[in-house]
Formats: structure tokens, sequence, C-alpha cells
């Protein structure tokens, strides 16, 4: 049987979207275990303050957007406060591990509030090479997606609790003390970074 010119371009292009969207769907899957803490389309699961963001895209000030899968955080404008952080609705009072990815702008400064938003329980999240602290890493990918892991272990008398993260799987911190419980925040402080895959594996 002969095919004619239009069914094979048909066939051809049918065969081409199948991939494409089954490796959508594999780069933002949660693995087994884990939870996702970005649904991909809105700040659901996220407030600003004391402003819940179940259903938004953005904040009202636009400094954090949801968009195709990411987490867009501008830096600061003229005139507005330097730094801002969006907080889970959820707290996490158990030992877990922390997944995402984040690609940072040129001279971008971010980072990850563990349980609080004081400046000693920050993980760093930044333009690396130019703004540090990391400047050193070997692995880190300039202008591209890096990955970020958080391992915190409650310490037995449940009084505070230890990270060790790792960015591409170099060690950035060993041993970074932590209060016993809290949210997770992603704050904005200078240029563009973006977050993606944000998932969490509670240890119970």
């Amino acid at each position: 049987m002969r095919l004619s010119t239009g069914t094979i371009s048909l066939t051809l292009l049918a065969l081409s979207i199948v991939p494409l969207s089954a490796r959508a769907e594999d780069e933002f899957a949660v693995e087994p275990g884990f939870k996702g803490l970005f649904n991909g389309k809105d700040l659901s699961g996220w407030r600003l303050g004391g402003e819940v963001l179940d259903g938004k895209p953005m904040t009202s000030d636009g400094r954090f957007v949801a968009k195709d899968g990411v987490i867009v955080i501008n830096g600061a404008g003229p005139g507005g406060p330097k730094t801002k952080e969006i907080d889970t609705v959820a707290e996490f009072d158990h030992s877990f591990v922390l997944k995402l990815e984040f690609r940072a702008s040129r001279d971008a400064n971010s980072g990850i509030h563990l349980r609080d938003h004081d400046f000693k329980h920050q993980l760093q999240v930044r333009d690396y090479p130019r703004v540090g602290p990391y400047k050193a890493l070997k692995g880190y990918k300039d202008g591209d997606w890096n990955a970020i892991e958080v391992s915190v272990t409650n310490d037995p008398d449940g009084k505070g609790a230890t990270a060790v993260c790792t960015c591409n799987g170099e060690v950035i911190e060993k041993a970074l003390a932590l209060p016993a419980k809290g949210t997770i925040a992603l704050q904005s402080e200078t240029n563009v970074v973006e977050y993606r895959r944000i998932r969490i594996k509670e240890q119970h």
C-alpha cells in the first residue's frame, strides 16, 4: 500500500509530538517519595506575608511570577523594599530533603530561607561566580539551570536542626544550623532568579 505525501507528513508530525510531550512531563515530574511545592501554573501553597496566594499567577507587586513551570523572581525596583519573600503556607517540622533547580541572571542575588527569615539560616542562591559566596564551584552552569539539594536532619533533642546543602552535587554548606521547625521561603533581592522543580520529602 502506498501512502500519500500528506499521510506521511501527518504520521511524522504525530511521532514528533508524542516524544516532546513525554519529555515535557518528565522534566517536571516529582520522583517517588517527594511532593511538589509548586504546581507550575500559579503560586498556590505560598503566601506573601499574610496574603495566601492560592490560584494567583503573581504577587501584586510583580516580584514573584509563576509562568511555564517556573517561579520568576524579580529584584527590587526603585523605591521598593530591598528584599521580599514568599513562604510556603505549610510548615516542615520533621527532617526533610528539599530539591529544586535555579537559574540566575548576571549579578543576581536571591536565597532560600530555611524555617525562618534569619540571615544565618538562609542558603544563598546567587550568580555564584560573580556574587559568591561559592565562587570556586567546578560544576556551576553559568546562565543555565543548577540543582540545589538541602538535607535537613532534626537534632534528637528537638531544639534545632542541621542542613547539608549541595549545588550540582558539590557541597556548599556542610553543617548549616537551623531552627527545629518552620516554613521554606524564596527571597527576592537583586536582578532575576528563576526556580523550578521545587519538591520535598519529609522523613516522619
